[in-house]
Formats: C-alpha cells, structure tokens, sequence
C-alpha cells in the first residue's frame, strides 16, 4: 500500500511540475488581430442582484475605459433587487458619454432562469456585434475590450480573460491563491486545444455565436450558465480563445465568510459534475493529493513530509507564473496557509454537497 501511494504522489508532482514548466514558457492566446481603424460598437451586459454596494466599483471602472465611451453602451439588468441597486446605478453613470440603461427584468424569458435569464433579456436590448458580459463585483482593467476583441478573430465565438480575487484580509489573499492556481491549471488543459470552460465575469461573445445557440432562453437551464453557453457555442462550430495576461485581468472582490465560499463554490461543483468525464477524473486526480497524503503520513511519515515540501515547492513555482503573467506578486509566505487553506475548503464542501444538495444563487435556490 506504501509503494502505491507513492507512485500516485510522484505521478502528481510530475504532473504539477510539467504543468508548472509549460504554464512559464507558454505565450499568448492564440492569433491578436490588429484593431480596424474604425472601432466597433460593443455591448457591456452586466447581471445585478441587490448589488448597491458593488455596482457602484465596476461601473467606475468601465467608465475608466481606454475604449471610446460613444462606441459602448451599457445595459444592467437589475433582477427583482430589493435594495437600491438600479438607483446606485443609475446615480454612478449619469453624464457618461455612452449609452447606459438600467433594465428591470420581471418575467422569464423561455427555459432561462436566474442570471441566465437577465442575460437572456438584456442581450435582447443589445445592438453591437459582441457582447461582453461581466458581474457587478469585477473592476475591469482599463484596455479590457481592445485586449479580448483583438483575439474575437473569424470563427472565434468566445473570448475568456482572467479574473484575480483581492482583498486586504488574509481570508481574502488565500481566496485570492486559490483563483489563480485553478485558473492556470485550467489554462494549461486550454493552451493545449481543449475547452475547458468560459468564466462569465470576464467574457466576450459574438453576436454570431450567441444567436447561433438560440440564446440563453433556449439552452437547458444550468447555475452555471457561462458554462453552458461556452459548450453551446462550441457545439455551433465556433472557436474559443482564453488569454491569460494582466491586460485582460479583472478584479473580483472575494467572499466576505467562509459560507458564501461554500455557496459559490458548491454552484461551480455543480458545473463541473456536467463536464466531461476526462476533464473530470483529471480535477478528481489533481483534487486526491490530500487523502493520499493522509494515507502516506499514517504509514510512513517522513516520506509523507518529503512529498508535502515538494508539492509545496512546486505549487509556489506554479503560482509565482501565474501572478507573473497576471501582473501580479506572488507572497511565498502565504503558501503554508494556503495548503491549510485548500484541506480545509475540500472536506468542508464535500460535507456541504452532502448535507446541502440545492444550489444557492443571489438568495436563490435550484
């Protein structure tokens, strides 16, 4: 059982460690294609829940934008809120040189439900040719359109950027670990030529590609709608690009306790239980380091230290390219805490899928 265990660590780090490798030496995200000499229209469509206290943030921060305010128009779609968020929005946006409209959104729109549903009714007021659909709780960088639309080249339905979680709470930096460490992992299987999956804070959809899948009304219904619609688009035909570069970063603020991480996470578990099954197993693999260590420790403990160093080690080095590429610093003396960061986020979801199966959106449940 020893030698078993072991062979399953080393196959781990050698993993990481080849992850970690081409993850440094890896460029890009495809083919940038030169911006025209005349700009296109866009379309900012933004999803909002009783988002008074957030909205405010990333409204500045889309107002902020390189991109010409008279080439955008803003629609945020405000879903039943009972604070002030359409009213906070409206106050954040007045005098903008663009178009902006708060749209109240009361009824369903065919099989589309919660965000989905938003984003189904506000794509339907959207004029421009690419959609870019982001959350109430992300600061956009400043040259956040040119940067995704130079890569929306022919045939391309999706454009995915990255998003970094900061904080200036320890909670909030280990939060902030955890994003770039799966974000690059996932960056790896994509650079590659797979799909993966489009993250629907930081994203660009053609109008083509969106229309091509009948729209979010016509999809399935799903808590993790981004997803859905990325493997819709792609069973259309259409190419898909992620770009994992501090141009094309946005910031999320992080969950404010450990049950919002919980709920968030618990409707991400949710869907990657519809993934592949090869995508699957491969998190399932990567996620079976911790019970194996365990088993190591109980029956040889010095190995078991050896293992957990180099896995350490590792990790570091994985991460520190990854804040590299997104324009950020890496704090090493974080990494001892986020090992007990990520044990402790594994077995308190595990028990979460068990005794809370229902998905929590916004106060919602499905």
């Amino acid at each position: 059982m020893e030698y078993v265990l072991l062979v399953f660590c080393a196959l781990w780090l050698l993993a990481l460690a080849g992850a970690a490798w081409r993850f440094a030496s890896r460029r890009g995200a495809g083919p940038v294609a030169p911006l025209p000499p005349t700009l296109s229209r866009v379309s900012i469509l933004i999803a909002a829940r009783n988002e008074e206290q957030a909205l405010p943030r990333c409204l500045a921060s889309l107002r902020a934008l390189s991109y010409p305010a008279e080439l955008m128009e803003i629609w945020v779609g405000d879903d039943a809120s009972t604070d002030r968020t359409a009213a906070v929005a409206e106050a954040a946006m007045r005098g903008f040189a663009g178009q902006f409209q708060v749209v109240r959104i009361a009824e369903n729109m065919g099989q589309a439900r919660g965000k989905a549903n938003v984003l189904a009714h506000l794509a339907r007021c959207a004029t421009a040719d690419y959609f870019f659909i982001t959350d109430a709780d992300i600061q956009l960088p400043d040259h956040w359109i040119e940067t995704l639309l130079a890569r929306a080249t022919p045939g391309v339905g999706t454009v995915t950027g990255i998003t970094a979680v900061r904080g200036p709470r320890l909670f909030d930096q280990l939060q902030g670990l955890d994003w770039l460490f799966s974000l690059a992992l996932l960056q790896m299987i994509s650079d590659t030529g797979r799909p993966v999956t489009a993250m629907g804070n930081n994203m660009l959809v053609t109008r083509a590609a969106y229309e091509a899948t009948g729209g979010y009304e016509a999809l399935p219904f799903s808590v993790t709608e981004d997803y859905a619609l990325f493997r819709a688009v792609l069973a259309q035909g259409f190419d898909f690009r992620q770009v994992f570069e501090a141009a094309a970063r946005a910031d999320s603020l992080p969950m404010r306790s450990w049950g919002g991480l919980l709920r968030q996470r618990r409707r991400w578990l949710a869907g990657i239980e519809g993934a592949p099954l090869r995508l699957r197993l491969e998190l399932a693999f990567f996620s079976g380091i911790w019970p194996v260590l365990a088993g190591l420790a109980w029956l040889a403990p010095a190995l078991a230290a050896g293992v957990w160093l180099s896995k350490l080690l590792v990790q570091g080095l994985l991460l520190m390219s990854a804040h590299r590429r997104a324009g950020l610093r890496l704090r090493w003396s974080l990494l001892p805490l986020f090992e007990l960061y990520t044990l402790g986020l594994t077995v308190s979801l595990l028990a979460y899928r068990l005794l809370r199966p229902q998905v929590e959106w916004k106060g919602r449940r499905y």
